[in-house]
């Protein structure tokens, strides 16, 4: 079996500890970790700005999609 290269990049995050905190209760209360509810807010603010990940269609004559 072919190992699966990891393409995430660690990075050191600054942040306030009243927004760390509001963020950990969000994650908690999204079953999430914290690492990945800051992974999924910043997903959408880049889908939002039209700046992330676009679904793209696999089959266009059934209309099916899928994700890149």
């Amino acid at each position: 079996m072919a190992k699966k290269e990891n393409t995430n990049k660690s990075f050191i995050l600054r942040i306030d500890a009243e927004m760390m905190e509001a963020i950990e209760a969000w994650a908690a209360d999204e079953f999430r970790s914290t690492n990945g509810q800051i992974q999924y807010i910043l997903d959408q603010a880049l889908r939002k700005a039209g700046r992330g990940k676009k679904k793209r269609k696999t089959n266009p004559e059934k209309g099916e999609e899928g994700a890149e």
